[in-house]
């Protein structure tokens, strides 16, 4: 009599089960999932009573996680250039209950940023999570382009990451552990017209990224790229237009405020703070942002092109003439339901300065 497990009419459909390249996808993909879970819960990191820089944390997407990272018990240090908007920031985030140091830092000055480290370490003992998120924008056609915005847009968006970075690095490896989230943009990941020195800066920083991931893993640091698309923060009012300057901040306000196209803040700190939590290798935020990296990735002959024809669209002039802060445009088209959402989201994210 054949038995319960060896019997023939047993091995039959073993057999089949096992010559069936489907089953073998699924149990392939059922152990990945395993895999990753078990992943993400071996690195799973509290931020209850760690301590978490963000540079320009003051107003934007950098408040908003200063602010999440607090209600998380985190102790936040946070810093930017603005004394004003630091001070509103602080105010800000004393409603979170949680330790706070504001510090003035330029992170383009690596002496500033040593000595922002010193008195992070001074005030909370270490530094778990280093956030760079301090960087700027500068908006107009190449033509309007002098190699001056090129390299003043690698200061701050790849430098300033950098001088954090390195200075923090000795301390992290000689405790064994930490957490470094790069901001860097779609931008970052396909060029975007009108935005060159803001895209080879980002372009850069994700290179770097990526890089310090695949260095750092081996000595308890996980290095996490974030590729935002637009953000509902009202950041146009601080960003730089060169070329017809009023015409420049008005495509790129709208589409900053626009739903469809632009993500709320909120979410989007969300889903950082838990990439940091389970130490996530990339971050790419809003459904726009998400298509754009997919096909560019598949198909980059095919974006680049249809950027090109996009471009066309665009407000063109080869002046050279200082750029103009948001705040001093006028947008040459009013849409006013999208008006007062970006006067929301300026007076929510302490764009106000």
């Amino acid at each position: 009599m054949p038995s319960k497990w060896g019997g023939r009419g047993s091995a039959i459909p073993l057999l089949r089960i096992a010559s069936d390249p489907r089953a073998w996808v699924l149990a392939g993909a059922a152990a990945a999932a395993g895999g990753r879970a078990l992943s993400r819960w071996l690195t799973r990191f509290d931020l209850r009573g760690r301590t978490v820089l963000i540079t320009g944390g003051t107003r934007g997407l950098g408040l908003e996680l200063a602010r999440q990272a607090g209600r998380a018990g985190a102790r936040v240090a946070i810093c930017g250039r603005d004394a004003d908007t630091l001070a509103r920031a602080r105010e800000s985030l004393s409603q979170t209950d949680a330790s706070v140091l504001a510090t003035t830092c330029d992170v383009t000055d690596r002496n500033q940023v040593a000595e922002l480290i010193r008195s992070v370490q001074a005030g909370f003992g270490h530094i778990d999570v280093l956030i760079n998120n301090a960087g700027m924008v500068e908006v107009g056609p190449v033509g309007a382009m002098t190699a001056a915005d090129f390299e003043r847009d690698m200061a701050t968006n790849f430098w300033g990451p950098l001088n954090a970075i390195l200075a923090v690095l000795p301390h992290m490896r000689a405790r064994g552990e930490g957490r470094i989230v790069n901001i860097a943009s779609i931008g970052g990941k396909l060029s975007v017209p009108h935005l060159l020195p803001y895209s080879s800066s980002k372009f850069a920083l994700v290179g770097l990224s990526e890089g310090l991931r695949a260095e750092l893993r081996a000595s308890g640091i996980l290095v996490t790229t974030v590729c935002p698309g637009l953000m509902r923060t009202g950041s146009a009012r601080h960003a730089t237009f060169k070329g017809r300057h009023d015409a420049e901040y008005t495509w790129f306000n709208l589409a900053d405020n626009f739903p469809l196209l632009s993500m709320d803040v909120e979410r989007a700190a969300r889903r950082i703070l838990s990439a940091v939590r389970y130490g996530n290798s990339h971050v790419v935020l809003s459904l726009p942002a998400k298509v754009a990296d997919k096909v560019h990735g598949l198909f980059p002959g095919l974006t680049s092109d249809a950027l090109g024809l996009a471009n066309r669209l665009l407000p063109s002039t080869e002046n050279h003439e200082h750029g103009v802060e948001g705040q001093h445009c006028r947008p040459v088209v009013s849409v006013p339901w999208l008006g007062a959402r970006s006067d929301r989201a300026v007076t929510r994210h302490n764009q106000t300065g």
